[in-house]
C-alpha cells in the first residue's frame, strides 16, 4: 500500500458534521477503508498559511483515496491533492501544524 499526504481546503461549514461523523463512529464504521480515514482525519492538521487541511493517509486505490473521496472527501473538502511519500514522513513534516479541530472553545480533537 502507498502512503500520501492529502492536503485539502476544507468547507468550514461542513466541519462540523465530519466532526460529529467522525465523533459518533460513522467514519470508522465505513468498509473497507473507514477505520484508516477515521485515524487520519482525528489526526488533522491546519496550515495556518493557507487553512489547508493535512493529513498522512495509506491507500490502495487507483486513482489514490477513490473510495474515501466518494463518501466522505469530496463532501467536505475542495481542491484534495495528494503527494505519495513514505510512511510517517507526512506526520513528521505536519507535526508542528495545529490540529484541524482545535478552536479556542473546544481544544480536545475528536
Amino acid at each position: 500500500m502507498a502512503h500520501y499526504l492529502v492536503r485539502a481546503q476544507p468547507d468550514h461549514d461542513k466541519l462540523p458534521g465530519l466532526r460529529e461523523k467522525i465523533q459518533d463512529g460513522t467514519i470508522e464504521r465505513l468498509d473497507p477503508f473507514g477505520a484508516e480515514l477515521d485515524q487520519a482525519l482525528r489526526r488533522a492538521r491546519l496550515d495556518p498559511r493557507n487553512g489547508q487541511a493535512i493529513w498522512e493517509e495509506e491507500d490502495h486505490c487507483t486513482p489514490p483515496l477513490k473510495e474515501e473521496r466518494a463518501a466522505v472527501l469530496d463532501h467536505h473538502f475542495d481542491d484534495i491533492t495528494v503527494e505519495e511519500i513514505q510512511p510517517g514522513e507526512g506526520w513528521e513534516r505536519i507535526e508542528n501544524l495545529p490540529s484541524l479541530w482545535w478552536t479556542p472553545i473546544n481544544d480536545a480533537p475528536p
